[in-house]
Formats: structure tokens, sequence, C-alpha cells
């Protein structure tokens, strides 16, 4: 199976479903990471274009600690828009690129205005992917390709329909966010956040839900074509 995650900024996938990636690669899955921002943005101190290029570098190391491949629509932060015609087809290429059996990405109903239009541009490239006449650089992408959201940071206001136990691949979870060192050794320094334990409590919280160590939620994506027999989650 082929496998896509697309995130908005270079640490979202890390946050909200690299054990499940992880336990992907573990079974013999290709993964793909795509993040559609470039988090040039994600600093008080260093500037734009010097972070851009650290953050994309800090993903690809990310990816590396499982054997993902990581690729980037290199937007600017607060400027994804899901009624742009030239992301969308950022995107659209992407899908057409990755050929994926699944993909799993930010919910519609996250907190941050550029999560949300992440996932729309998602819902709506999957669809276009599939057109023959739809032109881009690949070949269309015949999959209507079911979609599964992840959670919201925190979990609040999401209520799971699927839930992937990650007891397993915790630690290769957290490995991967601590790659992203503008982003945690900042917010430990100046924020003093410790959001690697932020992020483990979330699982942790996930995993009593659903009787385990530690887990990842989700929702499906219930739109017609998209819902198909059996389980696509790990």
């Amino acid at each position: 199976m082929r496998v896509l995650a697309v995130g908005c900024h270079p640490d979202d996938i890390e946050i909200g479903c690299a054990g499940t990636l992880a336990k992907y690669k573990k079974a013999g899955h290709d993964v793909i990471i795509c993040h559609v921002a470039n988090g040039n943005m994600g600093h008080k101190v260093i500037q734009p274009d010097e972070l851009r290029k650290v953050r994309i570098a800090e993903a690809k190391a990310s990816g590396e600690l499982i054997g993902a491949e990581v690729i980037t629509c290199d937007i600017g932060d607060l400027l994804v828009y899901n009624q742009e015609k030239s992301q969308r087809d950022k995107v659209v290429e992407v899908i057409r690129y990755a050929r994926p059996d699944v993909i799993l990405t930010h919910s519609p109903c996250d907190y941050m205005p550029d999560h949300v239009a992440v996932s729309n541009l998602v819902f709506d490239a999957s669809f276009a992917a599939t057109l023959p006449h739809y032109e881009t650089e690949t070949p269309y992408h015949e999959n209507i390709t079911p979609i599964y959201y992840m959670d919201h940071l925190a979990g609040v206001n999401f209520n799971p329909t699927e839930y992937v136990d990650i007891t397993d691949t915790l630690d290769v979870k957290l490995e991967m966010l601590e790659k992203h060192v503008s982003q945690m050794k900042w917010m430990r320094d100046h924020d003093h956040i410790d959001f690697a334990e932020f992020v483990r409590t979330c699982a942790r919280f996930r995993g009593l839900q659903c009787g385990t160590g530690y887990a990842e939620a989700f929702t499906q994506c219930y739109a017609w074509p998209r819902i198909r027999p059996g389980r696509y989650l790990p």
C-alpha cells in the first residue's frame, strides 16, 4: 500500500500521525510525507528566508528516521488558500506523484486557518487528480483516495472514530519530532514548554480511550466514493 501524509507545516505530521506512519513502514508499506507550507514564520528570531531552509531540512531528517520520502509544496506560512488554483494544482501534482491508496491530513475543523486550508486543498485536489483532462506535469491518478483526518492539537473539539495503537512506535514518533530543532528548542528555552512531553501526554490520553498504552486518533472522511470496506489504518 502507498500512504500519503499531507500536513501544513513541517512538524505537523510528526505531531498528528508519525507513530502511525512508522507502523505503516514497519509493515512494508511506502510512505510519502508532504508539507504544504514551508514553516518560514515559525520563529521570532530566525528570519523567514533562513528559517524556510532550516525547516525543510529538519523535515527531511525526520522522515529519514523511518525511511519516508519527504516533499514540500514550499508555500509561505499564512499564504495557504484552498481557493487558489495554483495551490490546488501543486497538491494535485503531489497526489499524482505519490499515487496513494490512502491519505492522512488535517481535519476540516482544525484550529489553525492554514491547517483548514490544507484539509480543503487535499479534499479538492484528490478528486481533481483523478480527472484525465485536468492537466499537471504527472498523469492522472485513477483512485479517488480514502482520507483520514488527524487529531487536533491537544484533542480539542475532536471526536475520534478510529484509533491506531502506537505504543511500539511512540519513541520513534518523539525522535522524529525532536528533529525539528528550530521549534522544539525555542519552545523549551523561551516558552518553557516541553512539547515532546505535550505530545506524549496527548498520545497517552488517546491510548486510555481505546484501551492501549499510547494511540493516535483519526476520523474518516465519509464522502462517496471514498468509503471502502476494510481498514486502511495499520
